[in-house]
């Protein structure tokens, strides 16, 4: 850890030098005869100078805090969850530039002390160590004529390392503990990254409802099929012929399902020339070729759609669409070939959708049960998804089994979405 955190100030001591050496130009300007090269007490002044140029130069290149927080992370000695506190993002805003321009002050500034006292007192250090006993050394003017003999050469060459060890350990320490404010997330930084979490899990939502609502339909309805040819397989070949091309059907509609979902991953980018990829999204337009499907899975629809949902707004028909398909898929997966009744009336301000099926052996049905089979594992999903879609529209839905009869109503307002 010393080591490193040496190593950390010695780096801080070279970033200074170019700033340093501007300085040295600057100075002389403002005085005559001044020489900071020669005069040692105005080497300080064009120290000083230089750390206000350094913080200038950290404010104008906010890529700055990725390099410094990748040094301190792995020269600091910081413990885990300290350096888990360190972003590596560029300092995009003017109060993380602000912060990393205070680090980079100080770093320099430790770093240049550090830096000094290595070149300097090491050296002289390791002289007066072995100045009793390097016979060239004692015969050699070196300034120190009271030290030529006994202890103190050597106690005092310990004591200007130690100096030196205690500069670098507390230089180091300092900031290993400014660290993670002033190069950890600003509050701007943090609310960035929550709402690019928020975004990214909106999006992996989106993905699996869509993933649910189509492509579960499809096997859903491919499994009843699957399950109907092989009962009457030897009995009615011409039946099990019927549905084996309903699944093939069915899958080919499901393939492009598929196409359809992966494409909502690229609906918020670009694609590599520039413009947007256009997603193709099923909508209460294609509610035939659904009901043709589902009734090919063996389900009795009777549907009553209002002629004005072809005029509906794009969003409200696209979220209508699935919300209907998840519904008859409902039905399908938990009740079996039963009669269903599908209602979708359109209000002057909302839409309303209300799908009815006979419960299996009058029981109301609960998320995970399968008709004419074992229960399905990770299920349930469907109707929280049906409620989500309502929600994120402003609506509501509503489930429940009642007298022997399952029903879904969902309202979706149309003011919000036009």
């Amino acid at each position: 850890m010393f080591l490193g955190r040496w190593v950390h100030l010695v780096l801080g001591g070279a970033l200074l030098t170019p700033f340093f050496l501007l300085a040295t130009l600057v100075v002389p300007l403002a005085f005559d005869d001044v020489n900071p090269f020669s005069d040692f007490p105005w080497q300080f002044a064009a120290f000083a100078v230089a750390l206000p140029l350094a913080a200038l130069g950290a404010l104008l290149f906010p890529l700055l805090r990725t390099l410094e927080a990748t040094a301190a992370r792995s020269l600091c000695g910081l413990p885990a969850d300290v350096t888990a506190e360190l972003t590596e993002e560029p300092a995009d805003s003017w109060a993380a530039r602000r912060r990393t321009a205070l680090w980079f002050v100080a770093h320099l500034t430790a770093g240049g002390i550090v830096s000094g006292m290595t070149l300097a007192a090491v050296p002289a250090a390791v002289a007066l160590i072995l100045l009793p006993v390097a016979d060239p050394l004692r015969h050699r003017e070196l300034g120190w004529p009271n030290l030529a003999g006994g202890l103190l050469g050597p106690l005092t060459g310990l004591g200007l390392l130690a100096l030196v060890a205690s500069t670098t350990w507390a230089g180091g320490r300092l900031l290993a503990r400014t660290a993670p404010t002033l190069l950890g997330r600003t509050p701007a930084d943090r609310l960035a990254a929550a709402e690019r979490r928020a975004a990214d899990l909106a999006s992996r939502n989106r993905l699996a409802r869509e993933l649910h609502d189509s492509v579960g339909h499809a096997l859903s309805a491919v499994t009843l099929q699957a399950g109907a040819a092989r009962r009457v397989l030897d009995a009615d070949p011409e039946f099990a012929r019927q549905a084996l091309l309903a699944i093939e059907e069915t899958t080919r509609g499901a393939v492009a399902e598929l196409d359809t979902v992966l494409g909502l991953l690229r609906a918020d980018g670009d694609d590599p020339a520039g413009t947007p990829v256009p997603v193709p999204v099923p909508a209460l337009d294609a509610l035939d070729t659904l009901l043709d499907r589902t009734r090919a899975a063996g389900l009795r629809i009777d549907p009553d759609v209002d002629d004005g949902c072809g005029r509906l707004p794009p969003l409200v028909s696209r979220e209508a669409y699935r919300i209907v398909q998840e519904g008859l898929s409902n039905a399908l997966r938990h009740a079996g070939a039963v009669p269903v009744r599908l209602r979708i009336a359109l209000d002057a301000d909302e839409l309303r959708i209300t799908v009815e099926n006979p419960m299996q052996r009058n029981k109301a049905v609960t998320p995970g049960d399968t008709a004419g089979g074992p229960p399905r594992p990770g299920g349930g999903r469907g109707l929280p998804g049906i409620a989500e879609r309502a929600r994120l529209l402003g609506g509501e839905a509503r489930a429940a089994g009642r007298d022997g009869v399952w029903r879904l109503a969902v309202r979706l307002p149309l003011g919000t979405s036009r």
